[in-house]
Formats: C-alpha cells, sequence, structure tokens
C-alpha cells in the first residue's frame, strides 16, 4: 500500500488531467477541503467538487508542483507546492502550503494556504 504521502503526490499531479471524478475518488464522503483565504470550508464530495470544477472550468490548463514535501508519524502530509493555472493565455503561478490529513487512503481533510491578494492581482494579467 502506498504511503500517505505518495497518495498526496498521486493526488496533486492528477489535477493536470481535469478528470474531476478522478479528483474526487482520492477523498473520503465526509471529507473537508479549506481554501483558507477564500470559501467556507466545504463539506463533503459535493462541496469540494462544485469547488473544484470551479477552478478545472475557469483554467485551460493546470499544473501543481511539488517542491517539498513531508509526512508526520501519524500521517499527515505537509507539502510546498506552486499550483500553475493557464488563464486567458497566461500561466498564473501560485506559491501554496497545503496540510492533507488521509484515512484509510482516502484524504479526509485538505487546507491549502496562500496570498490571495497575490493570486488576484495576477488575475487581470492573464485574462487581458
Amino acid at each position: 500500500m502506498p504511503t500517505n504521502a505518495e497518495i498526496v503526490t498521486e493526488f496533486v499531479h492528477c489535477w493536470a488531467d481535469k478528470d474531476i471524478d478522478r479528483i474526487i475518488d482520492y477523498f473520503t464522503d465526509d471529507a473537508v477541503y479549506i481554501n483558507i483565504p477564500m470559501d467556507p470550508p466545504n463539506h463533503g464530495k459535493a462541496e469540494i467538487r462544485a469547488m473544484i470544477e470551479g477552478f478545472i472550468g475557469s483554467a485551460e490548463a493546470m499544473d501543481f508542483e511539488i517542491f517539498h514535501q513531508a509526512e508526520s508519524p501519524d500521517g499527515i502530509v505537509m507539502n510546498e507546492r506552486c499550483d500553475r493555472f493557464l488563464m486567458g493565455g497566461q500561466w498564473v503561478e501560485l506559491p501554496v502550503m497545503g496540510i492533507f490529513e488521509l484515512e484509510k487512503g482516502k484524504i479526509k481533510a485538505w487546507r491549502d494556504y496562500f496570498d490571495l491578494n497575490q493570486f488576484t492581482s495576477r488575475m487581470p494579467q492573464a485574462a487581458g
């Protein structure tokens, strides 16, 4: 069985395919996803799906690169990433810190921390 860190790496890399069903399959039914500076927490696969569909729908392409990743003895995975979104023909890069809690090989909780101003300030450049 893969380690939690290996599962998170697979999860992060599968976003490039923009396959929402595959992405959602990584979550437990009662998972919680929190995009810290943005929306309120998303509870359960339906809410998580709706939030992710918004990201996937707004990007022509996406790529998440992990720079550093660590797994604690109790299975918590933390990573430093750069999430890239192709929007309006330009790549928007977002440095992110992610924390993943897994249960039986599925993501039970996911929290992403990033600078919302940095992300939104780059959006008009990509759209214009």
